[in-house]
């Protein structure tokens, strides 16, 4: 079968394609992002042979059946893939430098080979001796753990195929190359060719394999967003690096929920589990100061406790200043326009900070009575009570809207020691009150004016 190369210009962005080289990529505005590649495509792409194909089959007809699952024994990792790895699934895991992809990986791998059996770690950016001082670092001392250092996908399939491990962990994705294509490793053609081929590797030999990739300034995953839509699941490492605590959220599951994370905190012995991150989030939260407040975020099935900090203070700008950490910035210009217009409360000539505690981001409107009664104590210098707990939605109008399973919030917080609760009037009239629950003194409020009244 004959075969011509072809001269495309790829964007290393978006993976957009141009037969000629252009400063901005046309599809996602990228400036210097072109590359040259060469592709190889056979003359007789689109001819398919007749009676080879798959035949369709009546819904009806197919045989459901559970995935074939194991649990890694790391709960909070185990949490975010849905119950734990499936057999032939292909993950891909991304974030920072240095947050600690290649820590958790090594940690979930010894695990499984205590567990499971062989797994097999591919490194393309540490030599074994690296990956050894690592492994000592963390205490990870197995029988059934190989490294292999390789680039080169043939040499990387050849040597899972001999060894059939239970897990294969790919490190980083970037990194490897096929001798197929002329480009670089790293550019768009190699990313989703490697990528392509070891989808078709786990599914035809049943090996979940683990891709972890790099991140662009902006916080994607660097190269084609066609990775994306190839792989099964799809993690983000989280954390901030002045903060011990990182949080594994999934933004793409084929086999579970996208809406729950799993907490850790860095040690030097590893990443250890925060089976309860509301108390570890607490901990050290001042007594009687101004402008904190608790509010709850629900994370999936799980509730989490956080402090949340404002300080008002006068400005000497022309532009006061509104500095958001954690929280959505435009969101909470929203709030401080609702104190301005429905409470009276004057804040033009004032710089507002925002902060949540432990380098959480919450993004839920369920935060916003919280955030009001934030900005509120500390412009008036009254500190909330330390037992108390706010929730709710806010309004344009100043309402406070209900919230979604506000009983489970209330559980969370009854069981840290919380008394109090100023929460939307609809969740209170609506609510199940449990054992736990009755002992928490429920305030419902339907207006910011009557939680102002409630609080101070």
């Amino acid at each position: 079968m004959k075969s011509k190369t072809k001269t495309v210009y790829v964007c290393q962005a978006c993976g957009s394609q141009s037969p000629r080289w252009m400063g901005k990529c046309p599809d996602c505005g990228a400036w210097n992002t072109m590359v040259e590649e060469q592709m190889e495509r056979s003359k007789d792409v689109g001819s398919a042979k007749r009676g080879g194909g798959s035949e369709p089959l009546l819904l009806g007809d197919i045989q459901a059946k559970d995935e074939d699952r194991f649990v890694t024994k790391i709960g909070e990792l185990d949490r975010v893939l849905g119950g734990g790895i499936v057999a032939g699934s292909v993950v891909l895991i991304g974030g920072d430098p240095g947050i600690g992809k290649s820590t958790l990986v090594l940690q979930m791998l010894k695990q499984v080979s205590e567990l499971r059996g062989k797994a097999l770690y591919v490194s393309g950016e540490e030599s074994p001796s690296q990956i050894k001082m690592r492994a000592q670092r963390l205490g990870v001392k197995t029988e059934n753990l190989y490294v292999l250092a390789e680039t080169q996908l043939d040499e990387i399939i050849r040597a899972t195929d001999g060894l059939e491990p239970q897990v294969l962990v790919i490190d980083s994705i970037q990194t490897m190359f096929t001798s197929e294509l002329p480009s670089a490793p790293g550019s768009v053609g190699q990313v989703r060719e490697v990528s392509g081929k070891l989808m078709i590797h786990a599914k035809r030999t049943g090996i979940p394999t683990f891709l972890i990739g790099h991140v662009t300034k902006d916080g994607a995953i660097a190269g084609p967003r066609v990775l994306e839509h190839i792989v099964d699941t799809v993690l983000y490492f989280e954390g901030d690096k002045g903060h011990s605590f990182r949080i594994l959220r999934a933004v793409k599951n084929r086999f579970g929920s996208t809406n729950e994370i799993g907490v850790f905190e860095m040690k030097e012995s590893g990443l250890a589990e925060v089976a309860n991150p509301s108390e570890i989030f607490l901990a050290e939260r001042p007594a009687d100061a101004t402008g904190s407040v608790v509010v709850s975020s629900l994370e999936g099935t799980r509730p989490i406790l956080a402090e949340l900090q404002a300080l008002v203070a006068p400005s000497k700008l022309t532009m006061p200043r509104r500095t958001c950490i954690g929280v959505d910035f435009n969101r909470v210009s929203l709030l401080l326009a609702v104190l301005e217009k429905r409470v009276g409360m004057h804040l033009m000539g004032m710089d507002v900070f925002v902060n949540i505690v432990g380098g959480l981001k919450i993004d839920e409107p369920a935060i916003d009575l919280g955030v009001i009664a934030a900005v509120a104590s500390s412009f008036r210098e009254k500190p909330i009570n330390a037992q108390t707990v706010v929730m709710g939605e806010v309004g344009l109008a100043g309402e406070v809207r209900a919230i979604s399973q506000a009983e489970a919030r209330l559980k969370d917080a009854a069981k840290l020691g919380f008394t109090r609760c100023v929460l939307p009037q609809l969740n209170v009239e609506k609510m199940e009150k449990t054992a736990a629950i009755k002992k928490m003194e429920l305030m419902g409020v339907r207006t910011v004016d009557e939680a102002m009244e409630r609080l101070f």
